[in-house]
């Protein structure tokens, strides 16, 4: 498959590893620590709850059985890229406290998805 445009004759898969590159980076460990942490980490993180939160409150079950989907791939993506990330600090001690974070932000990912999907599991049954 061969993307058109300016891009001509460059294959979809080169195309998307150029748009992707940064992400690629940080889940190779590559960028700025800052740069993972707050814009991929707490921006993006942050936005996804909003999307749930709306999803919740328009009260569209599909949707939030989605959201919750993405933001587990999501959460496994972005806590391997923190972890990865954490050796590119001139202080190693925001390093290391970047992975504590980290530690303690898996566990509550896997708490509250356990949690919205036992909701979700409710709502299907009709509870």
């Amino acid at each position: 498959m061969m993307v058109s445009g300016s891009d001509k004759n460059v294959p979809a898969g080169a195309f998307v590893a150029r748009f992707l590159e940064p992400e690629i980076r940080a889940w190779r460990g590559k960028e700025p620590l800052w740069k993972v942490f707050w814009g991929y980490g707490v921006i993006v993180s942050g936005v996804i709850a909003v999307f749930y939160a709306l999803a919740i409150y328009t009260d569209q079950v599909a949707l939030q059985q989605i959201l919750l989907l993405v933001s587990a791939g999501y959460s496994a993506w972005i806590l391997i890229s923190v972890w990865r990330c954490a050796d590119n600090m001139l202080e190693r001690y925001w390093g290391l406290f970047a992975r504590l974070l980290t530690v303690a932000w898996a566990g509550n990912v896997v708490m509250v998805l356990t949690f919205l999907q036992f909701d979700l599991i409710a709502k299907y049954l009709g509870h």
